[in-house]
């Protein structure tokens, strides 16, 4: 919120100026057009611009139909790119996906960008680095910081146990 000086010496927000349907078609194909987005991020800041319902509908059937708004292709970009940045495991990515209102079938197509192989060696170098910086003599100790480290980031919990028992035998 931005605020401005008053004559009178008090802070008051600044009144925001609404957009027309027309501006606001500009400026949100900029925004999408910039990075994948998702259709509940584009309507937050349409409703931000002080549209209407009806004109914000009118405004994502628009988008949709000019290829700027594309779920599936959000959830493939975001999954794979959560992978690599972050490092985040399928089941973090599912639930960030779902919270954004994504449809099932989306998710799954996202999900399908993540290469098996690089899952696992992803995975066990989350884990070795992670137990290298566990500093417990107890070895059960510091399975399970490695192992909660990892299901934290997104990892299936058998997984994740399967390959901590695997580089940290008894």
């Amino acid at each position: 919120m931005y605020l401005h000086n008053a004559p009178d010496g008090i802070d008051k927000p600044k009144s925001k100026k609404r957009l027309t349907p027309t501006e606001a078609l500009t400026k949100i194909q900029r925004y999408c057009a910039y990075q994948e987005r998702s259709h509940k991020e584009v309507k937050t800041k349409l409703f931000e611009y002080g549209l209407y319902a009806n004109q914000v509908d009118d405004l994502i059937s628009q988008l949709i139909t000019d290829g700027f708004l594309n779920e599936q292709r959000f959830a493939k970009a975001y999954a794979g790119g959560k992978f690599r940045m972050k490092k985040w495991g399928r089941l973090k990515i599912k639930n960030e996906l779902e919270f954004l209102g994504l449809t099932k079938n989306c998710i799954r197509q996202g999900l399908k960008e993540l290469d098996d192989a690089d899952y696992i060696k992803t995975l066990k170098s989350i884990v070795v680095k992670k137990a290298g910086a566990v500093a417990d003599e107890n070895i059960f100790s510091k399975r399970d910081k490695v192992a909660r480290y990892a299901i934290g980031k997104g990892y299936e919990p058998e997984l994740v146990w399967g390959l901590v028992k695997e580089l940290f035998p008894d």
